[in-house]
């Protein structure tokens, strides 16, 4: 390219600049507050590479159009009252606990009535615990799964016996 050509490439491109910009539409940056136990167990246990890679396959950039933002308790359980408030102030758009028990859950439900909460793989029945109002219809903010429940355990029950008395396709006879 010469360089006449680059200067009536940049004048063009200054012209038209303000009419793209005007064209483009402002997109939400959604803000999401994660808090956890530790970094580490975040990585190991709690699918953190999955999470980003779900987040990209809808669309979502770290960076464009959506900030995580993390808290650690680093096992320091007295921390979690001061980290909610922290996420919450920070206006989150959706907080998720994960590795924190029912202390992270029950911090995040004492510190906002209106942002979504989504509990991961919580050990605790959360309807025993007082954090929501039946597994069905959790009511006010919290959802998630939890790996505790008694609920569960006739279910999973039901589906290992369902599973060893009909075996698939895969399973051989010894």
């Amino acid at each position: 390219m010469t360089a006449l050509a680059l200067i009536i490439a940049l004048s063009l491109s200054l012209l038209v600049a303000p009419y793209a910009v005007e064209a483009q539409q402002p997109t939400k940056v959604y803000r999401i507050g994660i808090l956890a136990g530790s970094a580490h167990s975040l990585r190991e246990r709690h699918g953190h590479d999955a999470m980003h890679q779900g987040l990209r396959e809808l669309g979502y950039v770290e960076g464009q159009n959506v900030i995580l933002e993390y808290r650690y308790t680093e096992g320091n359980v007295a921390l979690l009252p001061a980290l909610v408030a922290e996420l919450v102030r920070l206006n989150v758009d959706i907080l998720v606990v994960s590795g924190v028990g029912y202390v992270g859950v029950l911090a995040a439900k004492q510190a906002t009535t209106t942002i979504p909460i989504v509990m991961v793989s919580l050990a605790t029945d959360p309807v025993e615990a007082g954090l929501v109002e039946s597994l069905a219809r959790p009511g006010g903010n919290i959802t998630g799964f939890t790996i505790m429940t008694i609920e569960m355990a006739g279910k999973r029950l039901e589906l290992f016996k369902e599973a060893v008395a009909h075996p698939g396709p895969c399973r051989r006879p010894v």
